[in-house]
């Protein structure tokens, strides 16, 4: 049976109905997809490589310390495809074996056409179980995994992998006794026989390596080796010319060769290395089918690459070469290079990667560096947002308004001064224009060349980035661009798990005083503090750049602001528990300023008051609280204070009946949460809510059956905080709100140092369906802004939560009052609709911290997200209540505008006839 075939009608109404339905397919708010934010894609910090531009498609494998596989694009340093790994130890990656890349050529393992028994790649991760996988490099997905779990799990941290031969060798080795090694097939899992021990009593954990085959460690002035694949297992001494002063490396490629004191050293017979060079970084290759060793070293600010033949230790010209390096990047490290020829046979073309200190990933290519990726943004450890500065004319502008110019410092502030200020500043404006449109006007400055100019709803700011290697950049938090970035290398993050900090200590907003930011870090080679003082917005250093301090810093605050310079003066507390301001001039300012110091492992507080005598500053202890029990087994694990910027606008909440119940806002409270394990609870966490100014224990609350990862968000008169319930297997979060009552305390000043009461607290807890890694509430400018909380989830998502789902007030049924109050009836479950979702599928993997700051509109907040990536956007709680829509219609308003100005007109000039037509009557 035929069928029927179709008319030229119903292919005309069957095409119709096509493009309306491929039109009706347009996601809703398509236009506004990567208009208001942006996300950069990161790796991470580079363990391990491997470089083949040979292949029909040119790659270059990396790890990664953040527990990464990937591929980049050798051309320009742009990720063909990354997989992130499981977190924690069970995502490390102990080995990285690319197909064919060894010392030996019987070490390919490509899989044959059709069949999945070989691997491209292959990768082992974690210790308990440890995971063994085989990748295809072309697309970076997994096509084979096999796992073991080792019987002693606590040894299994300290196990070693190598691949020889087609086969994956597992060392575990029992430091002062013996090393236990097993080989494996590599695609199967399948032992090639039983677990070999092998006795050797001189092995020490933090002095042994294994290179490549061989288990090497250092004693002193010798090095004592044995090769695990040699048939009749043999100790090999070898003696070095001094004791190292480093601590020794394996050079990958080769078997039994390290780095020593810059030197190589083999303690394999069957492989010879030239003795002779000295070098801080190698790799291994070959060139011209040779083996060759490829070495560079850092001369100021010139990277000199150099190599030479194994055979005959002849270097090899082609490879000579010397290429710019900036500071910025650190102290490069080799990993990997290889080459091909040119596609007019002249000669070959080679790529050299390097890691830095700075944790940058740098591709060097033709004596000049090709592409560089900031891996350091992996690990963004503090953020800010600066405003910029303002142009000159509104600068100028401004000071006139302040009254505080001061090319007229010497005219009295009336209305003839102004009047005189005003036209002088308009004609210097009109010379400037006239300059400027001929030619003959000073040239724009860097960052109005740059377009770093304050726009009008101040949305346009600069976002300064820490990282956790020391190295600062300066975004631009609309294009996403990186206007500068430095790098000190000498600093490290401090004791008692605190991250470095980067502080604000003056604002753009007092021109033409430039801004002044401070990195406030610990020296990595004394322990004592560092203060690095910088412009936010040009990268420069300013008031005298780094400062090395003679003590090392405990705790430290911010000062009110300097009438003299707007700085905001840092006060720190040193481990002698002397305070110490800086700049010095502001030590006035400290005195009555209240300190607290929280040690992590005791749960030991401690109050202090500064007190100024003289010239010289006196820290007094006035308060102490002992959080850690009577078996001190408690440890702090959060610690949350209020923003200091925050703005309160409402003073209490309108009730139902019309009354208001006045909010609790201590500035000086202070959350702190503890965990101990207990015997029969398994864990418990302990919230305490403690004023740090008189020491005083204002509520605290317990938690059974539950344990970390909390997260935290303190703010106004509300607490939030997420954790996990042990006893149902899921993720809740609580909050808590703290009331004065229906009569307000004090209306006008809140003092800690009378007597305390105790507020009322309301609680409740929500369930929410998904891992919480991050938690942050938004901020505007004047408070006036309906709160939301921002969640990061694990999943790389950022879900926008109003308070009014976490208000501890929703009523267990709809009442009256409640309706009245506007609180919606309580639901256990928190809903996570994906319209919330800010990042919509702009994922940020292994997802950490979240900030927030207030932009120049009252609607908006500005947010960045950092872990493995980086995503920066806006949102607008209350919706853009102070700003026109983008599809507002200008032409239809303008006509209105015009048909009733025009209208207002003619009824004004008929209404005056009529009256002068009634006047002659």
């Amino acid at each position: 049976m035929r069928c029927p075939l179709p008319t030229a009608g119903a292919l005309i109404s069957l095409s119709l109905s096509l493009l309306l339905i491929i039109n009706t397919c347009s996601a809703l708010y398509e236009d506004q997809i990567k208009k208001f934010d942006w996300r950069s894609v990161h790796v991470g910090a580079l363990k391990q490589a491997h470089i083949d531009l040979n292949n029909f498609q040119p790659r270059v494998l990396v790890s990664t310390h953040e527990q990464v596989v990937a591929s980049i694009c050798p051309k320009s340093g742009e990720i063909i495809w990354r997989q992130v790994l499981e977190g924690n130890e069970r995502g490390d990656i102990k080995l990285m074996q690319a197909s064919g890349f060894s010392d030996d050529s019987s070490d390919t393992a490509a899989a044959p056409m059709g069949s999945h028994l070989g691997f491209d790649l292959l990768t082992v991760q974690g210790s308990a179980p440890a995971l063994v996988r085989g990748w295809n490099t072309n697309i970076g997905a997994i096509e084979w995994e096999w796992s073991i779990m080792p019987l002693n799990v606590e040894r299994a941290q300290d196990a070693l992998w190598f691949y020889s031969n087609s086969a994956l060798y597992h060392v575990l080795p029992a430091w002062g006794s013996h090393l236990e090694v097993t080989a494996y097939f590599a695609t199967s899992g399948h032992t090639t026989g039983g677990t070999s021990k092998i006795m050797a009593a001189w092995i020490k954990p933090d002095s042994c390596l294994l290179s490549g085959t061989y288990f090497v460690c250092q004693e002193g002035k010798q090095l004592i080796s044995i090769d695990l694949v040699a048939k009749s297992t043999q100790v090999i001494s070898t003696t070095l010319e001094s004791e190292p002063t480093t601590k020794i490396q394996a050079l990958s490629g080769l078997k039994g060769v390290l780095i020593v004191n810059k030197k190589l050293i083999s303690v394999n017979k069957a492989q010879s290395v030239c003795p002779d060079l000295k070098s801080d970084t190698y790799v291994v290759g070959s060139f011209n089918y040779r083996k060759i060793v490829v070495y560079a070293d850092l001369v100021k600010d010139l990277l000199k690459i150099n190599a030479v033949y194994l055979d005959n230790c002849s270097p090899v010209p082609e490879l000579e070469q010397s290429v710019n390096f900036s500071e910025d990047y650190g102290t490069p490290t080799f990993r990997a290079f290889d080459c091909k020829l040119k596609r007019n046979n002249d000669g070959k073309s080679c790529m050299f990667l390097f890691a830095t200190s700075a944790e940058s990933i740098v591709g060097v290519q033709q004596g000049r560096i090709r592409w560089t990726r900031e891996e350091s943004l992996a690990n963004v450890i503090d953020s800010q947002f600066i405003d910029l500065p303002l142009a000159d004319t509104e600068g100028t502008l401004e000071n006139e308004m302040k009254g505080k110019s001061e090319d007229f410092s010497s005219l009295q502030s009336d209305i003839a001064s102004a009047f005189l200020r005003r036209i002088t500043t308009q004609a210097l404006q009109i010379k400037s224009l006239f300059l400027h449109v001929i030619g003959l006007g000073p040239p724009p400055t860097d960052t109005q060349r740059a377009g770093l100019v304050r726009d009008s709803f101040g949305l346009h700011k600069m976002l300064v980035l820490l990282t956790r290697s020391g190295k600062i950049f300066g975004v631009d938090n609309v294009a996403g661009k990186h206007h500068w970035k430095l790098y000190l290398p000498n600093v490290a993050s401090f004791e008692n798990s605190e991250q470095m900090r980067l502080i604000v200590q003056r604002t753009s907003k007092h021109f033409p005083l430039q801004p002044l930011c401070t990195i406030v870090a610990k020296a990595a080679s004394t322990g004592n503090g560092i203060l690095f003082r910088f412009n936010p917005i040009t990268g420069r250093a300013a008031e005298g750049g780094l400062l090395e301090l003679d003590y090392k810093i405990k705790q430290l605050s911010l000062l009110p602001e300097t009438p003299q310079d707007y700085v905001k003066a840092i006060l720190i507390l040193d481990a002698a528990n002397q305070a110490h301001v800086h700049p010095k001039h502001a030590t006035p300012l400290a005195h009555g300023m209240y300190l607290y110091t929280a040690d992590v492992k005791t749960s030991e507080l401690q109050g202090y008051f500064v007190k100024n005598v003289g010239s010289s500053l006196t820290c007094l202890p006035i308060w102490n609280v002992r959080l850690g029990g009577h078996n001190s087994e408690q440890q702090i694990i959060a610690v949350a204070g209020k923003n200091p910027i925050e703005h309160v606008h409402s003073q209490g909440r309108v009730l139902g009946d019309r009354s208001v119940l006045y909010k609790y806002i201590n500035p000086n409270l202070v959350a702190f949460v503890t965990q101990a394990p207990d015997a029969t609870h398994k864990s418990v966490l302990h919230l305490y809510l403690i004023d740090v100014v008189s020491g005083s224990v204002i509520f605290s609350m317990t938690h059974r059956k539950v344990r970390a990862p909390l997260h935290i968000v303190h703010s106004e008169n509300w607490l939030a905080y997420s954790f996990f319930n042990e006893k149902v297997r899921r993720t809740e979060i609580t909050t808590l709100e703290l009331y004065e009552g229906s009569a307000q305390g004090n209306n006008s000043v809140w003092s800690s140092l009378q007597a305390p009461f105790m507020p009322l607290v309301e609680r409740q807890s929500y369930i929410i369906p998904t891992i919480v890694e991050a938690m942050r509430e938004t901020i505007t400018e004047r408070g006036i802004t309906n709160k939301h909380v921002l969640i990061g989830t694990a999943s790389g998502s950022i879900v926008e939560m109003p308070w009014h789902l976490l208000d501890p007030r929703r009523p267990i049924a709809s009442t009256t009052q409640g309706r009245e109050e506007g609180a919606i009836p309580y639901i256990p479950e928190l809903p996570l609709p994906t319209e919330n979702h800010i990042n919509y599928n702009q994922t940020v993997a292994r997802l950490r911290h979240i900030y927030t700051a207030p932009s120049g509109l009252e609607s908006t907040c500005l947010v960045v997200a950092t872990g493995l990536d980086v995503f920066v956007t806006r949102v607008a709680p209350s919706k853009t209540f102070d700003l026109l829509k983008e599809d507002f219609d200008y032409i239809l308003i303008s006509i209105v505008l015009v048909v009733l100005t025009s209208g207002s007109l003619i009824v004004r000039h008929l209404s005056s006839r009529k009256l002068l037509k009634q006047a002659w009557k």
